[in-house]
């Protein structure tokens, strides 16, 4: 345990020119008092770390130190050739460069880990599109990425889904890969909004008009939020449903997962058959006759009346079928 901290703290330290005490014992989850006792240690064993006194001081490595990774386990060399998504990596144009870092990394290693790229690779490959759909690469990503990667501004046109377009200027901060789909982030007049890269059909980047990123901008927390807003704000409209147990614990899986445990939640206790009447948000009755009709006799709509007609007549067509 305590060898593992020295470690990481030595790469910390060589990651970035200073560190304060303060900022290694959050990033250690240790003291400041074990961050100095660290300290110590890594000195006393030759690792040339310093302490800087004063009001900017903090601990720091000798200027040009660097550690090899040979203090890397295997599960660890093998979860390192695994960070990387090769098919988001070649649409982004970065493929070469991703290519030569892990050949770099291997040169590094031991000899004994140096088959750990092949060996993670044949052991897990991620498959990010869903199924019954051809993954299709913007034609306009490699420029954003770029964009995004150097910090500069961009001038371009997003096609909305009414088939109007705007220009826009934008800060990019980072893309998104979802399902298959690429978004970019960008903030646009100070605020910070989501666009679907497909649906740029102009792009400029420009040569020197560089953006200073906000620093307390936190992509993957930022895009939670954006994708929770997004799932509820799409849910429009309410039915009634009475479940069978079988039906209650299928539910999530039928509809959004949210909706539905929050609905599950909030029902009052089940009957004396064991089923419990929910009131369930959707996107639109259509939907919601889609996406319930898969839970067959384990689901009685209750309203609105419309959509109960629907189903009454579903079931009668499909008891006629197997009369």
């Amino acid at each position: 345990m305590r060898a593992a901290r020295l470690i990481k703290m030595v790469l910390l330290l060589q990651s970035r020119p200073m560190m304060t005490a303060a900022e290694l014992a959050q990033e250690l989850e240790v003291s400041e008092r074990t961050v100095t006792r660290d300290a110590l240690s890594l000195s006393e064993a030759g690792i040339p770390v310093y302490a800087e006194r004063g009001r900017s001081g903090g601990y720091r490595l000798t200027a040009g130190y660097r550690t090899r990774l040979t203090g890397l386990a295997r599960p660890e060399a093998e979860a390192l050739f695994l960070s990387g998504v090769p098919g988001a990596l070649r649409q982004m144009g970065l493929a070469d460069a991703a290519s030569a870092a892990r050949l770099k990394v291997s040169a590094a290693l031991l000899p004994s880990l140096r088959d750990a790229s092949s060996s993670a690779s044949q052991r897990f490959h991620l498959d990010a599109p869903g199924w019954y759909q051809e993954p299709e690469t913007p034609e306009l990503l490699p420029p954003l990425a770029d964009a995004v990667w150097s910090d500069r501004r961009v001038r371009a046109r997003y096609d909305r889904r009414d088939g109007s377009g705007v220009q826009r200027v934008l800060d990019p901060y980072g893309l998104v890969l979802k399902a298959g789909v690429w978004y970019l982030c960008a903030r646009a007049d100070e605020d910070f909004r989501v666009y679907r890269v497909e649906r740029f059909s102009t792009v400029e980047v420009s040569g020197d008009d560089r953006f200073v990123r906000d620093d307390s901008f936190d992509l993957p927390a930022f895009w939670e939020r954006q994708a929770a807003a997004f799932a509820r704000s799409i849910l429009r409209a309410e039915v009634e449903v009475r479940l069978s147990a079988a039906g209650a614990a299928r539910l999530p899986y039928a509809v959004d997962g949210e909706a539905a445990r929050e609905a599950l939640a909030s029902a009052a206790a089940a009957d004396s058959l064991g089923r419990v009447t929910v009131a369930l948000p959707v996107e639109s009755l259509d939907v919601a006759y889609g996406q319930l009709l898969a839970l067959g006799p384990d689901a009685e709509i209750l309203g609105p009346a419309e959509l109960r007609d629907r189903f009454a007549g579903a079931t009668a067509r499909a008891a006629a079928l197997y009369r």
